[in-house]
Parts: structure tokens; sequence; C-alpha cells
């Protein structure tokens, strides 16, 4: 695994561009510490900062910074699919398998490193939250600090999700331009599906099929924490109750999307002919 992972990294860090969208992939969530201390003048009279209004309280820390850090995933999307790409442009992938790499090593390749980032991040994020809400949460209790940290396995296998269905696309489509217009269709065609479905049904079932479609199931991972931050403010308004759990049945779905991706990624480059 390390060799494979070693191999990878050599040929991500000779890339230029590559080295650039890693970098921004990782620095972009240190904003969320940016946004902690952003202060709002509300008209000369007195000034809010955000970090005051108590968003940055355990456990909600773990929901909210996990859902802005997993908005910036496209960056390093962008990475993944420039992996194949350049694969394919520059010949490498045929004198890889001709220098003795397997094509199952090949994918794994992929990845594992895949994996190593996806843990990175997750890392950066658990140190960002961690300081943040230590400096401004009015709970600092051991339990309530740990409370609602799976939010952070969440976001890592949202990761390792998401990328792997870039990897597939990538695979599929052999261009990095090809392959993130392919993300966008299927953006597309899961909002069609909805629609045809409440059409036909009605808007629960609809949405219970989405449930299972490849970017909605990872959506679901972290569900938006704006309404739950709101529901802290009005706990009387009945009509702001949602569901913003981590449910393990949205774990297996990711994970079975995920052995699916790699697994089709594998049979493309099995069958193709380089």
């Amino acid at each position: 695994m390390l060799r494979l992972l070693n191999l990878e990294l050599q040929k991500l860090l000779l890339s230029k561009t590559s080295k650039i969208l890693i970098f921004i992939s990782f620095i972009l969530p240190f904003f969320v510490i940016l946004l902690s201390s952003i202060k709002f003048n509300v008209f000369g009279f007195f000034t809010i900062e955000l970090g005051e209004l108590g968003i940055f309280n355990f456990p909600i820390i773990w929901h909210l910074t996990t859902f802005f850090a997993s908005q910036f995933k496209f960056f390093f999307a962008i990475v993944v699919v420039s992996m194949i790409g350049n694969e394919y442009s520059n010949k490498t992938i045929k004198q890889n398998l001709i220098d003795g790499l397997s094509k199952k090593e090949f994918i794994l390749s992929k990845f594992y490193t895949i994996v190593f980032f996806s843990l990175i991040s997750t890392i950066i994020i658990f140190l960002i939250s961690l300081l943040i809400g230590l400096y401004y949460s009015s709970y600092n209790e051991f339990n309530i600090i740990i409370r609602e940290t799976e939010f952070l396995l969440a976001y890592f296998l949202k990761l390792v999700g998401f990328f792997s269905f870039c990897l597939f696309l990538g695979m599929l489509a052999k261009r990095s331009a090809f392959a993130l217009a392919f993300l966008f269709v299927d953006f597309i065609i899961e909002g069609i599906i909805l629609g045809l479905i409440t059409w036909q049904a009605n808007f629960q079932i609809a949405e219970k099929i989405q449930n299972f479609l490849p970017l909605k199931s990872m959506y679901n991972l972290i569900k938006q924490p704006f309404q739950r931050i709101a529901m802290t403010k009005f706990p009387d308004k009945e009509t702001l109750n949602y569901d913003y759990s981590v449910h393990w049945y949205e774990f297996v779905i990711v994970l079975a999307w995920t052995a699916i991706f790699i697994f089709l990624s594998y049979r493309l480059l099995k069958k193709r002919d380089l």
C-alpha cells in the first residue's frame, strides 16, 4: 500500500497545477477560523461577532465546520480527475503497466491517494473545530466535546465517496473536463429523477428513492446546519425541527457506492485497450 501511495504522490508533486490545487484544498477549510472572528456593525449601534452567538459551541461545531469544509471538495475533485486525464494524455498509464504495475495496483494507487488526502483533510478539520470550540464554546466538559464527532467520520466518508465517483468518471471520460461535465450531468439527472417520481407518485416517495442516488446520498451524510442553528435560537418553533443526525444506513449507502465506483473503474481499465 505504501509503495503504491508513494508512487502516486510522486506523480502529483511533479505537477505544479496539482500542487496548487492540493494546497488550496487544505487551506480553504482554515477560512472557518476567519468566519468565527467576523464582526458585523449594525448601523453603528452595536457589533455582532459570530463567535459570540453560540454557533461554535460544542457539539454543534462539529456539524457546522464539516458541512462548510465539505463545500470545498471540488478543488481536490479536479486533482482526482486530472490524475486520470494526465495518465492518458501523457501515456504514463501504459508505461506503468509495462513497468510491472498491474491494473489492479494502478486503481488501488489512486484509491489509496484519495483515502490519504481525505484523512489529512479530516484531521485538519478536527484540529480547526477543536481549537475554535475550545476558544468560543460555553461547554468544555469532555463528554460534550466528543459528542457528535461522528460528523468527522461522515466528512471523511463523504470525501472518499465523492472522490471515488470522480475517479470513476475520470476513467470513463479519460479527460478531466469531460469527467467534471459528467459530474454536473449526474447532478441534473438526479434532480430530473426526483421531479419525475414526484410527478408520478409523490415527493416523499421520490425523496426516499433519491436518497439512494450517489450525490444525494453523499450530501445526506452531513445535512445543512442552518436550520439546527435556528432551532437553538427559537426552541419553541416546532416547524424548525428536522433530522440532522448521521445514521448508520447513510454510511452503508455511501460505502456501497464507493465500492461500486472503484470496482467499475477497475473493470473499465481491465477491458479497455490501452
